[in-house]
Parts: C-alpha cells; structure tokens; sequence
C-alpha cells in the first residue's frame, strides 16, 4: 500500500504537549506570591529562557479582573470599588483559561491596567509548558478553579509586612496615601479576612514570610526539578471527592530535609518559635 502522509502537504502534526503540573499560589495582598513564582522560575534556570521554550510558566488572577461599567470605574478611580472581592474576576474565563492550559494548549490572557483600572486590548500568549504556576489572592477560593490545582501553596506574611509593602507599591502607581488606608481598611483587610484567610486550609503547603523562606522555596523548586524529570501525566492529584487526597507518585526521596513533604500530609513550613 502506498505510504499515508502525516498531513496534507506532508508537513508533520503538531507534536502533543505533555499535561502541564498545575500549581496554585494563594495568600493575602502584597504577601509576596509573585516574588516566590519568580525565585522559582529563577532557580529553575527559566528566567533566561525564551518565554517559548520555558518549562515553567508564571499566570497572574489580576489578569482576569472583569471589565467594569462606567459607574465601576468611577468607584474605582476614588478607591471605592472592592477589587478584593471574589466578584471582581471573571471567574468563568480564569476557569477556561486554566482548563485549555491543562489539555496543553496555547492560550490568550488579557492584560489589565491597574492605573486606569481596565483590560487593555492587546493579550499575552501562554505557551505550553511543563509546570504552570497560577498566583492570587482568591485562587483557592472557587472549587472548581481550587480542584484543578496538582499543588497548592500559601504564602503567610505578616499583616504589616503587607501593609506597608501594599502601601508602597500603590504610591508608585500614583495613588494618593490616604486613599490607599482607607481602601485598605474598607476593603482589603475585611476581604482578606473573610475570603482569602479561609482557603488557608485547602494549601498542601504552607509558607511563612514568603521569599525570606529559602528553605521552604528549596523543597518546591527540588519537588519541581524532580515532576520535571518524571512522568507529568503520573503527576495526578488523587482523589477528588473530598475523601482526603492522594498522589499516584510519591514525592521526592524522604530525606531528612525533605521528609516535612510527606505524601498525603499537609506540610507546614514554619519555625515553632514563630507565633501564629
């Protein structure tokens, strides 16, 4: 028989991209979720890689703020609209995305304009990779987003550290200070406390001070060298009715560094000198 073509043309099919390791980064504002997906992007060798050859990807949820009316705008630009609520994201494309991200497929993410408080046109393009690291203040919070996660981590830092660090980070987008204490009061810390604080529970990993913990953040990225060394399609979270949760691999060799990442347990990275 004559030979079959792989395609019209003969030009080959795309090569299937293996099922990305999904890894959640929850935990309040200004906690350091970003700074700890970019040390482990760093120690991982991929920040000098062409953003479509990386392995590891990094989303952010302030993509997926909703487009607001008119008169949300106008709330937003006073510092009177809730940003930290669970309403203020378009939940059904954060769940898309994430969905076509997990079948290996190259999606487009919106881009949001914190000063002017709007979706800009133009999108950026996330490339199939290996390991996909989703940060955000409310990514627990939706179940259907939460139980798509392989991994997920908490980063816990002190209430004033944020604070102050939220504080300056919105003076340089130019808002004014009393502004930012206000909506800080009003609505930040509330909104932390009723929504964010509560999926602290649904973390398999715990960080406290966020990128100061390099013990912490050296366990994920050596877990992250070893998922990338694997099998990713192995790289299964078990059980998913809620009956407690199981990993079809084990995690990395129990050293005794390691051994606070024991399969099946909740690790808690944190000193018992350090006050809760």
């Amino acid at each position: 028989p004559p030979p079959v073509m792989a395609s019209a043309g003969g030009a080959e099919p795309e090569r299937p991209h293996p099922k990305p390791f999904l890894i959640g980064v929850s935990g309040g504002t200004a906690s350091g979720k970003s700074t700890v997906c970019e040390k482990i992007m760093e120690l991982l060798g991929q920040n000098a890689v062409e953003r479509r050859q990386r392995k590891v990807q990094i989303l952010s949820q302030d993509s997926f703020y909703r487009v607001l009316s008119a008169e949300q705008q106008a709330k937003a630009l006073k510092g009177q609209y809730n940003f930290d609520h669970p309403d203020a994201f378009d939940n059904d494309l954060m769940h898309t995305t994430l969905k076509n991200i997990v079948e290996g497929k190259t999606v487009e993410v919106p881009t949001y304009d914190f000063v002017t408080h709007s979706r800009l046109a133009e999108t950026t393009v996330v490339y199939p990779a290996d390991v996909v690291l989703f940060e955000g203040i409310l990514v627990f919070y939706n179940q259907d987003i939460r139980d798509m996660f392989h991994l997920r981590l908490f980063v816990d830092t002190d209430s004033d550290v944020r604070l102050s660090r939220r504080v300056l980070r919105d003076m340089k987008r130019g808002r004014d200070l009393e502004q930012i204490l206000t909506q800080y009061t009003t609505f930040v810390k509330p909104a932390f406390e009723e929504f964010c604080l509560p999926t602290k529970k649904y973390a398999d990993v715990i960080i406290p001070r966020g990128v100061d913990n390099m013990v912490a953040i050296n366990l994920i990225v050596q877990h992250i060298q070893d998922i990338l060394n694997g099998d990713i399609c192995k790289w299964q979270r078990g059980a998913m009715n809620g009956h407690g949760r199981t990993y079809k691999r084990p995690f990395p060799e129990q050293t005794e560094s390691s051994s606070v990442l024991a399969t099946g347990k909740r690790s808690h990275l944190e000193s018992s000198s350090r006050p809760h």
